[in-house]
């Protein structure tokens, strides 16, 4: 017997805003928020100067809570303690910390300047720069304990360090521990720090854009003319609940989960492959037990890579079986936020389900031929009533994954 998974509180901290109100004003507004780096200049080698940094006062924790945490964590931390708020489960401490409850959270990987001060150890054969902290910062799993540890977790913890489906993954797989009877509810999503490094990453397979002296015409996802991804970072927090649970207690639900389809490519690192992601989304759907003609938006990928968004769209448009499905990705807003992207976009889709009101791809001016004839959401925003919404993310190492969401009144 399986259950019903419901959305009971969410929360991002991203470069468009923080809570739901301040996030539709910007979005509403069309600009994104991608900005020209000048301490970047130094990095000659690298040709992108672009990111979308989040600008953003943490909470006034206490230093016994934060000392073992990098950027990363705090920021994880920040969405992760708003969504409990909201879903009001922060008020029944005995339930979350009764074994009832667990967390799955994922980045593509921990803080790395705490990581300089291991590589100072192989340089310099000097160990004075390591502390207590120094590995609890930089560890993969470092955004799942700290949350974990903040809120008294005592349930499952799962890690899904897998770049840019480290959020969506962990949404996917709370998902199933609370469908399958092992959990109750589930703190679940994704964050990532802005560094140079990850930038770093992609310029070297020239996927980055190098419209440095136009920070506000890239990305521009799906488009003839884009030029590449532009590095963010943030996160993106869902609280997921059993369904009877969440009502027993009258909690507010935003949305239900009620599909999820995940696979690998089992091809190439690097090279996405149309083939195994439309399988990804059609095990979504069916998961859901719906007809694809069910879904009004698909939230899109879309990190403005040639390779990438072709593959994507053809795959989305062969998983809808040919149907122009209506789609838009926020990353030419936000830049992508690699592990945060999938609980950021998820945490935004379902309240764009919620208001009728979906935001359009920025800077899509020219729909490249090669990608699949889908109804690209361009110039303005559009009113669209759903009742079903999907978000997907696909990473390196050729792992993709699709969430469903169902409105609930």
């Amino acid at each position: 017997m399986t259950r019903r998974v419901v959305v009971t509180g969410g929360s991002c901290v991203s470069s468009i805003g923080c809570d739901v109100e301040e996030i539709f004003e910007n979005l509403r507004k069309y600009e994104n928020k991608v900005v020209r780096m000048p301490e970047w200049d130094k990095y000659t080698q690298m040709n992108t100067k672009l990111a979308a940094p989040v600008n953003y006062t943490f909470p006034d924790w206490p230093r016994r809570k934060i000392r073992g945490m990098g950027r990363v964590a705090m920021l994880a931390l920040a969405s992760a303690e708003k969504a409990m708020q909201i879903s009001g489960l922060d008020q029944d401490p005995e339930f979350v910390q009764s074994g009832h409850m667990g967390v799955a959270y994922g980045s593509s990987m921990g803080s790395i300047y705490p990581l300089l001060d291991f590589f100072s150890m192989i340089t310099t054969n000097d160990c004075s720069k390591i502390t207590a902290t120094t590995y609890i910062k930089s560890m993969p799993q470092t955004c799942a304990v700290n949350i974990g540890v903040l809120f008294g977790l005592t349930g499952r913890l799962i890690t899904t360090n897998t770049a840019c489906t480290s959020g969506s993954l962990a949404i996917g797989n709370a998902y199933e521990a609370i469908k399958y009877g092992k959990q109750d509810a589930m703190i679940a999503g994704g964050a990532d720090e802005l560094d140079p490094t990850e930038s770093a990453v992609f310029d070297t397979l020239f996927a980055t854009s190098t419209k440095n002296d136009a920070p506000k015409l890239t990305p521009a996802s799906y488009d003839r003319d884009r030029d590449g991804l532009v590095i963010g970072e943030g996160s993106g927090t869902l609280i997921l609940e059993e369904y009877e649970h969440a009502k027993a207690r009258g909690a507010t639900i935003y949305a239900e989960l009620v599909g999820f389809g995940s696979n690998t490519d089992g091809d190439h690192l690097t090279q996405p492959k149309k083939e195994t992601m439309q399988i990804a989304l059609e095990l979504a759907i069916k998961d859901a037990g719906i007809s694809p003609d069910a879904i009004g938006y698909v939230n899109g990928h879309g990190t403005a890579t040639n390779a990438g968004d072709k593959a994507e769209s053809w795959a989305t448009y062969n998983a809808f079986k040919g149907r122009a499905v209506p789609i838009s990705s926020l990353k030419s807003y936000i830049g992508h936020t690699l592990g945060a992207c999938g609980g950021i976009e998820a945490w935004t889709s379902i309240n764009m389900m919620r208001k009728g009101w979906f935001s359009p791809n920025l800077n899509l001016k020219n729909v490249d031929p090669q990608c699949a004839p889908l109804d690209y959401i361009m110039g303005e925003g559009r009113e669209i009533n759903t009742d079903y919404i999907m978000s997907n993310n696909f990473a390196f190492g050729g792992i993709n994954t699709s969430l469903i969401f169902k409105r609930i009144d």
